[in-house]
């Protein structure tokens, strides 16, 4: 696949975000209080390394190969989890809203992306992974709702 400038330049913000996602959601995984939590941010940092490499995969000008379909996982984030205290369930839901907010970007990023690029195998590529970002967001919301965090609940 050759890439226009467009396509390059979008490329790489995609790169840029799952990069920080990645790093965040890592990060997080070991500040997160929760077990369960620091065990989604956990197999998140994985997907977003995954990302990241499919994206830089792709600004080599290679399609990746996605697996055909998504995980069900059946909402096993759901849980309600036992906080010791206040303080510990109110870190929590700030990495969870710090991180939902993430996720929001980057899908809308890759919204844009799917629909600039000329490839067809790209497109499917990028809408691939757009899912998987709003696979995520479900399931922090999940969490979040589950444990009475989500703002307005």
């Amino acid at each position: 696949m050759t890439l226009t400038p467009k396509e390059t330049s979008l490329l790489k913000d995609l790169k840029g975000q799952e990069k920080l996602c990645w790093e965040k959601y890592d990060k997080y995984s070991c500040n997160a209080c929760s077990t369960e939590l620091k065990n989604l941010f956990s197999e998140m940092a994985q997907t977003e390394k995954q990302h990241y490499d499919s994206i830089n995969q792709m600004l080599t000008g290679t399609v990746p190969q996605m697996p055909t379909g998504l995980q069900n996982e059946n909402n096993k984030w759901c849980k309600k989890v036992q906080y010791a205290d206040e303080q510990s369930r109110d870190i929590d839901k700030f990495l969870c809203t710090d991180m939902l907010a993430s996720e929001k970007h980057a899908s809308s990023l890759y919204d844009v992306s799917v629909f600039e690029f000329s490839d067809p195998a790209a497109r499917k590529a990028l809408n691939h992974i757009q899912a998987e970002e709003q696979q995520h967001g479900e399931k922090l919301y999940a969490y979040m709702s589950q444990n009475n965090m989500y703002p307005n609940e």
